[in-house]
């Protein structure tokens, strides 16, 4: 068995021409064991949602939920690769393993990364500390690729102590890193109205921490200004106890103030722990996840019983007054 965890049947014509099997456990055992090319290979598995999925799953599970998620977010422009790389410097720093999933926009071409890992955090390429993978959006809405869930797990198993989530960059719209992320960072840059836009999108609920990025331009003052007065219209009904987002300022493209903005996230960690607010958000992405997976084989099931007889004849039906769509879709699902 290759480090990749690839076995090929006995070479010749034939066997050329048979598929190869893959050794999921021995996959996963080399990606514990620091192998970045188990690690890719595991994340491709998933991402193709192929028949090696399942047990893919099942080998990983008893290696997850070490790995502390922060997820990066914002629109277009305002830094967020730039901010991801500074952070990796400093986990680095501290000796921390570092997971990055970056989320790119589909190229229409090949549906794959528009931009791709190799243009991405060079500074880190050569560090075996680090895990950069770029993952292709196709189509999925939210700012996640749809596989995000499951090669965040490939990480966590592999042993990497944070993984980063930076999502694509559509503005208003990705707000799903919330759901995914143990502490969401929201970024923002002045000049903008940012600050004021960020307010009416609902993006300050979804928000741990807020990132003013590019402090360094005019306006950085208003925009921290403005974020504090929307943040307090929403404070007056926080229960006591409650986290509410602190703001800071970074200037990521020369570091400064990225130390401020580990601590942060560290500080808003334990607080996760303190109160217990860390395992029902990971109880509630779970949740998430299992129905997701739930509502997709179902999918696929009503892919089936498209333009079959049965679907037809309740169709009728309904057209014809017999019954109503709510009952008729009863008689379908009882079929499946």
């Amino acid at each position: 068995m290759t480090p990749e965890g690839v076995t090929v049947s006995t070479p010749g014509p034939a066997a050329a021409r048979r598929r190869r099997a893959v050794d999921v456990p021995g996959l996963v055992r080399w990606a514990r064991e620091g192998d970045a090319r188990s690690v890719a290979r595991l994340i491709s598995l998933v991402e193709d949602a192929g028949p090696a999925l399942r047990e893919v799953a099942a080998e990983l599970a008893p290696y997850n939920g070490r790995a502390q998620v922060v997820g990066l977010t914002g629109a277009p422009g305002v830094g967020k690769s730039t901010t991801t790389t500074a952070l990796v410097r400093v986990y680095r720093q501290a000796g921390r393993r570092v997971g990055v999933l970056a989320v790119d926009p589909s190229s229409p071409f090949s549906g794959g990364a528009l931009l791709g890992d190799r243009v991405r955090m060079a500074d880190h390429a050569g560090d075996v500390g680090v895990y950069i993978r770029s993952m292709a959006s196709r189509g999925h809405l939210g700012g996640l690729a749809r596989a995000t869930p499951q090669a965040l797990r490939v990480l966590d198993a592999a042993g990497c102590d944070v993984v980063l989530v930076e999502t694509v960059g559509v503005g208003q719209s990705e707000l799903e890193i919330a759901s995914l992320a143990d502490t969401t960072l929201v970024l923002l840059v002045p000049g903008t109205g940012d600050g004021i836009q960020a307010a009416k999108a609902g993006i300050l609920e979804v928000a741990d921490v807020l990132v003013v990025n590019k402090a360094d331009r005019d306006g950085a003052d208003q925009t921290v200004h403005d974020l504090r007065y929307a943040l307090s219209l929403g404070g007056r009904h926080e229960p006591s106890g409650a986290w509410r987002p602190p703001i800071r300022r970074t200037v990521a493209a020369r570091g400064a103030g990225i130390d401020a903005l580990v601590e942060t996230v560290e500080e808003h960690r334990r607080w996760l722990a303190s109160c217990g607010e860390g395992h029902r958000r990971r109880v509630a992405r779970a949740a998430r996840e299992v129905e997701a997976i739930a509502l997709a084989g179902l999918r696929e099931r009503m892919g089936d019983v498209r333009g079959s007889a049965a679907l037809g004849a309740l169709a009728e039906q309904v057209v014809a007054g017999r019954t109503d769509p709510f009952r008729a879709a009863d008689a379908l699902l009882a079929q499946l």
